[in-house]
Order: C-alpha cells, then structure tokens, then sequence
C-alpha cells in the first residue's frame, strides 16, 4: 500500500509541474532591461568582478593550461560530451517547464542515445544522427513566465548573472548529477566535490582562447557584461531574438543614435590602443619582454571572470 501511495503521490505532483509549465508558458517573454538602467550595482559588482579575476589568475586559469598541456584535443573532446550528456536532464526539466515538448523529447531521445550507444557520453552518435543539442536552464524559463531581468550582478566566483538569473543556480542544481552526487555521498577529502569542480576546469580550458580578446578590450568589466547580457537575449529567444528585443537592450531606437554609439566606442578604443603604444615604446627592451606574458587576461563563463 505504501509504494503505491509514494507512486500516486509522485505521479500527482508531476501533473501538477506539467499543468503549472504549460499555464506559464503561455506568458509574454519578459523583455530586456535597456542599457541606461542595466547596472545600478556597478560599484559591487566591480569589486567582485577584481576579485574573480584575481582568483582565475592564480588558481583556474594555471590549472586549465595544466589540463591542456597534458590532454589532447580530442580527449578534451569527449570529456567535453561527456559532462554535457550528464547536464542533460537540466535541459529537459527546464523545456517541459517553458511548455516545449517537442524539444524535451528531442532531448530526452537524445541523452539516451549518448548515454547507451554513446558509452556514457563520451561519444555523441546523436549528433550524427541530426538530434542536436539543445542547452537550455532556469533562468531562460524565468524569462518565458514573464519574470523580468533585474540588475546586472557579479557573484563572487561565479561570474556575471543577474538577479532572475541567480536562481537558476539553485533550481538547476537540483537536477545537476554532479551537485546530486555531492549530497548523496561524504568520502575521504571531500573527493565527492572532485566530478563538479574538474567539470569546471574543462569549462575553462574551452575559453582560454579567449583571454586576448579579453585582454585587448577597453574596460573589460563592461566587455564582459554587454557580452554576458548579449548571449543570454540570445538563448532566451533560442539563437534568433526579435530586432525589438535588440533595441530594447541597446537602449536605443534611432539608427542615428547606434552609430554615435559606435563612434564613441571606437574613439574610446583608438585613444586607448595609442595610450598602450605610447607606454609601451617608452619602455625598456628587456622589461617590455618581461612584462608580456602578464598581459594575458581571461573570462571564465560560468564560475568566474579573471584579470591579470
């Protein structure tokens, strides 16, 4: 009698999620905050976004060349598919929440081919087999129920995020098998943590391309927060945002108004490429080659951006 009152009492609650996923799906996709208004918590959010930097310089970013130098391309590879088939069910959760059933099945379809055929993920057939990847999460269903963006938010070792945003950390947490796993045993040395924290090393290996266009930017803490907010409209609409939602985010309307914009940014970038030459021809030889690999700076996406 018991197990089958746990069985009802499960099955009640999943029709329930199902109900409420396809109620609040059916509301207005919340629009952007303009760029005027993005980042009322400027001042904190670039003292943590110092702080993540420093803490990428000396500790993920060493550790990811590390990674690098002693995997080869197509081991990194695999790795890669690996964790991305184990994160799978936080897509499927997050598109039968945002009342897309077709691709939840797609994706459901898809992590059991990967996970069989695929030898755990390691291998991607899916792909070949035209089931593509569909990488999706909370706070782009927070998006599709109507929930506003909020302020721009830097969280210590985390990265860039907004206060929507912030909460997929904890929702998708609860399907992540990595963060499961972490509950559900204690080892020696706290080795259960081991799985979570080598998936973020692969993250950060996959973008240490990256860290010169970083490096080259003009204020790097705006770079990385346009960028940030960019890719997130992006994933809202599923890689094809109105032009509407564009402006909204831009701030502007007027096509006059975007080029005095670009103007401005690139008279910015000139003024302060001239001001690095100028330093850097003034400098000795020998401490100019000194200082150079020093300059390299970074963007860790999901667990921290870093600065030299």
């Amino acid at each position: 009698m018991l197990p089958l009152r746990s069985c009802w009492s499960r099955l009640t609650r999943a029709a329930i999620v199902a109900s409420l996923a396809f109620v609040l799906a059916a509301c207005a996709v919340a629009p952007p905050r303009p760029a005027g208004t993005d980042d009322p918590y400027q001042g904190f959010n670039r003292k943590m976004f110092a702080f993540n930097r420093v803490a990428d310089k000396y500790v993920m970013r060493p550790v990811a060349r590390a990674y690098v130098r002693v995997t080869r391309p197509k081991g990194r590879e695999h790795i890669s598919d690996f964790f991305a088939n184990l994160r799978t069910p936080i897509t499927i959760i997050n598109e039968v929440l945002q009342g897309r059933p077709e691709p939840a099945l797609q994706s459901t379809v898809r992590f059991v081919i990967n996970t069989t055929v695929g030898l755990l993920g390691f291998f991607d057939p899916a792909t070949a087999m035209k089931l593509p990847a569909d990488a999706t999460d909370f706070g782009v269903t927070l998006a599709h129920w109507g929930v506003r963006e909020g302020p721009y938010l830097v969280l210590p070792l985390i990265g860039p995020s907004s206060v929507r945003d912030v909460w997929r950390l904890p929702v998708d947490s609860y399907f992540d098998p990595t963060v499961w796993y972490v509950r559900e045993h204690s080892l020696k040395w706290h080795a259960e943590y081991a799985p979570g924290l080598f998936y973020l090393v692969t993250v950060r290996a996959s973008v240490l391309s990256d860290d010169a266009i970083l490096d080259s930017a003009f204020d790097p803490y705006t770079f990385v927060r346009d960028a940030y907010r960019q890719h997130r409209l992006y994933e809202i609409y599923y890689g094809n945002p109105p032009f509407s939602a564009i402006q909204e985010l831009q701030g502007t309307n007027e096509s006059e108004e975007n080029e005095q914009d670009l103007d401005k940014l690139l008279e910015q970038q000139r003024e302060y490429e001239k001001s690095h030459h100028s330093a850097a021809n003034a400098m000795p030889a020998p401490a100019a080659t000194a200082a150079a690999p020093a300059s390299a700076s970074s963007v860790a996406p999901a667990s921290a951006s870093s600065e030299n």
